[in-house]
């Protein structure tokens, strides 16, 4: 059992490993994208359209703050529910703590 733990928790490292790269390529294409726009890229003067409540805008940060925060929230809750499912179906896993599985319910018969 240690072993496929171990075997999962390297399979795991290797993707994030994976997904992290990968991230990191997509900044620094993006990057490279803005400074080359930025360089061949007139200077142009910015209107100043005083939109009405645009201070009151959240900015892009706080966007991918708040999304996160929220996804943080809602990925806890489904841990924690899921956690929820396992024990209360505890009874029901063969084990120490938990039933026989195949075995007839006390006090009942098995189907015939």
């Amino acid at each position: 059992m240690a072993e496929t733990r171990t075997t999962s928790q390297e399979v795991q490292g290797e993707i994030l490993d994976a997904v992290r790269k990968s991230q990191e390529a997509v900044v620094d294409a993006i990057k490279r994208w803005a400074d080359t726009v930025q360089s061949i890229t007139p200077s142009i003067p910015v209107p100043n359209l005083n939109l009405p409540y645009a201070d009151k805008l959240p900015k892009p940060e706080e966007l991918v703050a708040n999304a996160y925060d929220f996804a943080e929230q809602l990925l806890a809750t489904q841990r924690s529910f899921a956690e929820s499912i396992l024990q209360a179906a505890k009874p029901l896993m063969p084990g120490k703590n938990g039933g026989t599985a195949g075995t007839a319910p006390k006090g009942g018969s098995a189907a015939k």
